[in-house]
């Protein structure tokens, strides 16, 4: 192909000087014409050199956390949501877990539940999330799990692979805790309120005995997992992302 190019510039070349106007305004329009093939000329001979040898770099995306671990920056991630029936709670925990699974040091993560409607049904579920992912992290991490959201996980494969055994153990098992879960989560939904027994699971709750609802509520800001608490674990023993839930002062003009 570049042989072609070199005999198509040369030919060209060679015909602009035989064929050479003798009226003085061909002439002139000939010169220009000529000079500006002569650029390209230039421009194709001086980009031959990388052309011929082309160099193609790839990224090692698997390598990158291993090799600079020590340098990565910290990551801040926001899941923002506002209504927990727009946007139901199940939806918003799977795409929470799905970036908490990211391949990433866990110690430079930290994902925040942005909930401008402060919903406590959705602060259970974030609790509810926050028990699993210390199953499905060293899940995913263990079998290379991909998509890493569970119900897009679980939904696209609903047979138990039968490949591996200890595979389709775990699988059914992890798949079992998720669904049992959606569950739980469901059911409150359809309640709509926290269960007194469910509020002494955590200090959170009391955000909600102070009137908060949908149109006004004061800032909430709960830390569910403390990146740098030692104790924040999963099943596996390795530490846990940092994991937030922040709910945005509302207000609205209350008739007298």
């Amino acid at each position: 192909m570049q042989l072609q190019l070199f005999l198509g510039v040369l030919s060209i070349c060679v015909y602009r000087v035989r064929h050479f106007p003798a009226q003085e305004l061909k002439r002139w329009a000939w010169i220009g014409v000529f000079m500006a093939e002569l650029w390209y000329a230039l421009y194709w001979l001086i980009t031959q050199s990388v052309r011929c040898s082309p160099i193609y770099r790839y990224t090692f995306k698997d390598r990158l956390s291993r090799r600079y671990e020590e340098v990565l920056p910290g990551i801040d991630i926001f899941v923002c949501t506002a209504d927990p029936v727009l946007e139901p709670p199940v939806m918003v925990i799977n795409t929470v877990l799905m970036v908490m699974s990211y391949n990433y040091p866990p110690e430079k993560l930290n994902v925040y539940l942005s909930d401008d409607g402060g919903s406590e049904v959705m602060f259970y579920a974030l609790l509810e999330a926050f028990q699993f992912s210390k199953i499905w992290l060293p899940f995913c991490r263990k079998f290379k799990v991909e998509p890493h959201s569970p119900g897009v996980y679980f939904s696209s494969a609903d047979e138990i692979p039968v490949d591996d055994v200890i595979f389709a153990k775990e699988w059914q098992t992890v798949k079992n805790l998720f669904q049992e879960m959606e569950e739980r989560i469901h059911e409150i939904m359809k309640l709509g309120r926290i269960l007194d027994e469910l509020q002494k699971q955590h200090k959170g709750f009391r955000e909600w005995e102070l009137g908060a609802s949908k149109c006004y509520h004061q800032t909430i800001l709960e830390i569910l997992i403390d990146g740098r608490d030692s104790k924040a674990m999963d099943i596996e023993g390795k530490p846990l992302p940092t994991l937030n839930v922040h709910g945005t002062r509302e207000e609205t003009s209350i008739p007298t």
